[in-house]
């Protein structure tokens, strides 16, 4: 396989940086600034910002507002690659990566490829249900239900009309809750103006959820209020409740019941991605890549990994982090400040994960908030979920852009970009060939 091009050998230690999301991008920029030469893969050529999708999925922001380009981060910094493409598999032994652009080698490998969508196996809820763990996927989310819309506005069999305007959304954790928020508004102030000729009192939202409640790992305080909100907004909340199968018109649930809908959302649970050449026992728990307190994947000297996708042990872990943002910020904090002690053959400092609390939001005006030592749910709690969002995206235009939207969208109770773009589809590979063959980076 050719050599990858344009990445010269040069007199710096070589770290690869394979994903460009919240992990890979804070490393890539740290280490940026120490005597390293960097290459930063991911499949995307911009950052996207997760905590933000569900925005975009209902029409309440525009993907560029939550995306930056690579490359314009990276503009004026010196020995410092990006590559768009995949990477097929890891060659720990001969120090080597091999993608679809052509084999590279490294000093130091850093996985941070993040976790995908979780169907348990279920190969029928995959084909018809909707993700939405990137950017194309809430935007197919969102041509989804504005299509379904339009197409109950040429339909006259109730049942039909029916299915096609309810919407289930399957997980309650941060995704599922801030989307049936989300979508409940439209329902009440935007799909009536757009669609005068459908009763929307009719529209159903479902929010199932297999645990006894919602918000699973926030305070019984949070978990609370965001029920009563989401009962405020009219969504129809079943805890205990599992899907057992989804042919996209019915939702079949174990208890025999079963739901009318053309919307179904899949925010279920995650799975690790994998990069092919890694052995066997480098994973642990749910194929996480087990990292000792430095990110070192286990038996490998020269290869590290960061965020959702390692899973690190400690006293207050004792069953691994929670998969979420700060876990990966902080990992790739830590690891730029060892990764140049390690290279002089120094110790590193251990990781310990620093808590920061949890945010979530139910709608406009509610939120429920769990900081360290603190609690408190309500409209305070929802000015500090735009405020700590805000910040946390990158590039001064996004926060100029979605303050805007926000605002707007705030005082007018609507939303700009109902737009229905649908590019060509692409055929979905089965789950068994996913699972074999699909390149992941």
């Amino acid at each position: 396989m050719k050599t990858i091009p344009n990445i010269p050998d040069i007199d710096k230690d070589r770290v690869v940086i394979v994903g460009g999301g919240f992990a890979g991008l804070k490393l890539a920029r740290k280490l940026s600034k120490d005597n390293f030469q960097v290459v930063l893969f991911d499949k995307h050529n911009y950052h996207q910002f997760q905590p933000l999708f569900y925005q975009v999925a209902t029409a309440g922001l525009e993907p560029s507002a939550i995306a930056f380009p690579l490359r314009k981060i990276f503009q004026s910094t010196k020995d410092l690659h990006v590559r768009i493409g995949n990477v097929d598999r890891v060659e720990p032994e001969d120090k080597m990566i091999y993608t679809n652009l052509g084999s590279l080698s490294y000093d130091y490998l850093v996985l941070a490829i993040g976790a995908d969508t979780n169907y348990f196996g279920n190969e029928q809820i995959r084909q018809h249900a909707i993700p939405m763990k990137s950017l194309p996927e809430a935007l197919s989310l969102r041509n989804t239900l504005l299509a379904n819309y339009e197409a109950a506005l040429n339909e006259q069999d109730p049942e039909v009309v029916q299915g096609l305007l309810n919407v289930v959304i399957v997980g309650a954790g941060p995704t599922g809750v801030e989307l049936a928020g989300a979508i409940a508004e439209m329902r009440k102030f935007v799909l009536p103006k757009d669609y005068p000729e459908l009763d929307f009192s009719q529209m159903k939202v479902f929010l199932l959820e297999g645990a006894p409640n919602v918000l699973p790992g926030y305070s019984d305080e949070a978990s609370d209020k965001s029920r009563e909100y989401l009962k405020e907004l009219g969504v129809d909340v079943r805890l205990d409740t599992m899907v057992v199968d989804y042919d996209g018109e019915t939702v079949q649930l174990k208890d025999g019941s079963s739901l009318s809908s053309h919307n179904v959302i899949w925010a279920a649970g995650v799975k690790a991605n994998e990069i092919p050449g890694l052995p066997d026992d480098a994973y642990g728990k749910a194929r996480r890549l087990v990292v000792d307190r430095n990110n070192r994947v286990r038996g490998q000297k020269y290869i590290f990994c960061l965020g959702d996708q390692a899973y690190m042990e400690t006293e207050k872990y004792p069953k691994g982090h929670p998969q979420v943002a700060q876990v990966a910020l902080q990992q790739a904090d830590l690891l730029a400040t060892n990764l140049p002690k390690l290279d002089r053959g120094e110790s590193g400092k251990e990781f310990e994960y620093k808590d920061k609390g949890s945010l979530a939001t139910i709608g406009r005006n509610r939120a429920v908030a769990d900081l360290p030592g603190f609690k408190f749910q309500g409209f305070f709690a929802w000015i500090l979920w735009l405020f700590v969002h805000l910040m946390a995206l990158v590039g001064a235009r996004n926060r100029v852009l979605v303050f805007i939207n926000w605002a707007w969208s705030y005082f007018t109770f609507d939303k700009s970009f109902r737009l229905l773009i649908n590019p060509k589809p692409k055929e979905r590979p089965s789950l068994k060939q996913e699972t074999e063959t699909e390149p992941v980076s």
